[in-house]
C-alpha cells in the first residue's frame, strides 16, 4: 500500500493523521467546523464525536492532513493531532481477530471507529493503541492491511458515507 519513510529501525507503519477538534457543546458548532472543509481538495474520510455536557471533541481524518491542518489553524480552531492506524479487513479478517492479535501482544486499544469510505470495497477502521508502532508491525504480520494517507486520495474506493466527498482533480 503506502510507501512512507522508514524509521531508523527500518520500519514505519503506514498511518494517517487524526485531528481532535475541541468545540463548545452548542447548537451550530459542528456545522461551523465542517463548513471550513466545503469546496476544498480533500475528502472527509472519518468522523467521530465525543460529547459531554459543556464541550465536544470531534475526531477527523481527511485525505489531505496538510490542508486540513492549515484550514483548522486559519479558522482558529483548538485542536491536536496524532498518528492513527487505518486497518483494512481483507478476506477472513474480523474485529475479533484484530482484538485477539493485539491482546496476544498485550497492546491496549484506546479507541476505534469506522471510516466513511471503503477503499478496495472492504471495511476499514481507525485504530489508536498504546503502542502504534508495535501494533502496526504485528497487524501486518497477521495479514491485516494498513493504509496510509496516500491510499485515501484517489479513486478505487466506494464512498458509502452519504456525505459529500470532494474530487481531488476538481478546482
Amino acid at each position: 500500500m503506502s510507501q512512507l519513510p522508514e524509521t531508523i529501525n527500518g520500519y514505519d507503519a503506514p498511518h494517517s493523521t487524526q485531528f481532535s477538534v475541541f468545540l463548545d457543546n452548542r447548537v451550530g458548532k459542528m456545522y461551523e467546523l465542517l463548513k471550513i472543509f466545503d469546496g476544498v481538495k480533500l475528502r472527509m474520510v472519518a468522523l467521530n464525536v465525543i460529547d459531554s455536557s459543556d464541550h465536544a471533541v470531534v475526531r477527523l481524518i481527511t485525505s489531505n492532513s496538510t490542508l486540513a491542518h492549515k484550514l483548522l489553524v486559519e479558522n482558529k480552531n483548538a485542536f491536536s493531532e496524532c498518528p492513527i492506524l487505518l486497518v483494512e479487513f481483507g478476506q477472513g479478517l474480523t474485529l475479533a481477530k484484530l482484538c485477539m492479535t493485539l491482546l496476544s501482544a498485550e497492546i491496549s486499544i484506546h479507541y476505534a471507529y469506522s471510516l466513511l469510505i471503503r477503499p478496495h470495497n472492504t471495511a476499514v477502521i481507525a485504530l489508536h493503541t498504546d503502542d502504534q508502532y508495535l501494533a502496526g508491525k504485528i497487524l501486518q504480520r497477521k495479514d491485516f492491511v494498513l493504509l496510509g494517507e496516500a491510499d485515501l486520495c484517489g479513486g478505487g474506493f466506494e464512498d458509502t458515507s452519504g456525505f459529500d466527498s470532494y474530487d481531488l482533480e476538481a478546482g
